[in-house]
């Protein structure tokens, strides 16, 4: 079972000795899942235990503040995808100006060394870290030798000849390349949410969905979208979904709606995994319910057609 640790504060000597990797792993995408297999490999040659240290606000976002690019991942999300990978802690490190402010050589001596009495490191060969990105992966390497702990880089994953990485995936989805995604990702995108109650809009007009929250600044999806939905059946469901804030009824907030084929069963309060097959279109604004509802329909078609030919429906 995948343990969270909230802060470094709440480190305790049951996460020392471990194998540890470190960064974003925005996405988990096939690069990611490859250093995470690297890092559980070693802790189980090195019998010991694997440790993942990811940060929140995602140093870019602590940078960039209001400018920063759509996660791919929530943290709930994140958190699901690398204990499935096999990672025994998660540690969640709180990237503020005084984590930011540390060199190179405070973040090896006060944290790998002092804090998590790293057994073994391994990052990405781009690894960068310290105040001013000064340190790289010969610095960790020497500097850990002084501190007590090995080190090594994992080489990067290139696909048709391009490095692997979080923001080639959200390049694809907005492009709407979505056999793309799935060879950045090894899986389809998705997203993970609870299904609340909404204004029952839909189900007026003859389109019941599910809604859902995405608690998101920004989503790396918009639009109406070809969907899957996990988590409430013993196999996936399929149906239409539309990512975004709804300018026909006056929406503002971002809203996930899920409209299942031939499914009338109460799902409110279900925590649901919704995967994003292929885009039919853009959101966009109609003059009236009416004129929605007609597209509605059109787009249901469409998706429907599409899990028709996979046999799905």
């Amino acid at each position: 079972m995948t343990v969270v640790v909230r802060g470094l504060l709440n480190s305790r000597a049951a996460h020392q000795g471990a194998v540890v990797t470190i960064g974003n792993f925005d996405g988990v995408h096939i690069a990611h899942q490859a250093l995470l297999k690297k890092t559980v490999d070693a802790a189980r040659r090195l019998k010991t235990t694997s440790l993942v240290m990811i940060f929140e606000p995602q140093p870019f976002e602590f940078f960039s503040r209001e400018k920063s690019s759509p996660r791919l991942t929530r943290w709930r999300e994140k958190f699901s995808l690398l204990a499935e990978k096999g990672i025994d802690t998660v540690l969640v490190v709180r990237f503020n100006q005084a984590f930011a402010s540390l060199t190179a050589e405070q973040f090896v001596r006060q944290i790998l060394q002092e804090k998590l009495q790293a057994k073994h490191v391994i990052v990405g060969d781009d690894f960068q870290f310290g105040r001013g990105r000064e340190g790289d992966f010969d610095f960790l390497k020497t500097a850990g030798q002084r501190a007590g702990f090995s080190a090594d880089s994992m080489p990067s994953i290139l696909l048709n000849g391009e490095r692997v990485s979080s923001t080639r995936v959200r390049e694809a989805l907005a492009a709407s390349n979505h056999k793309k995604v799935e060879q950045l990702l090894g899986r389809s995108y998705s997203m993970q949410g609870r299904v609340v109650y909404g204004d029952q809009r839909g189900r007026q007009i003859g389109f019941p969905t599910a809604n859902i929250y995405l608690h998101r600044t920004a989503t790396p999806v918009q639009g109406v979208y070809s969907v899957r939905m996990h988590g409430i059946a013993e196999k996936a469901l399929p149906g239409v979904a539309n990512v975004g804030i709804r300018p026909t009824v006056g929406g503002t907030r971002t809203l996930l709606e899920v409209h299942l084929f031939d499914f009338a069963k109460e799902i409110y309060g279900r925590h649901v995994t919704v995967e994003f097959c292929e885009k039919i279109r853009d959101e966009k604004r109609f003059a009236n319910l009416e004129l929605l509802k007609e597209q509605i329909g059109k787009d249901a078609k469409e998706a429907r057609d599409y899990f028709e030919k996979r046999g799905e429906v």
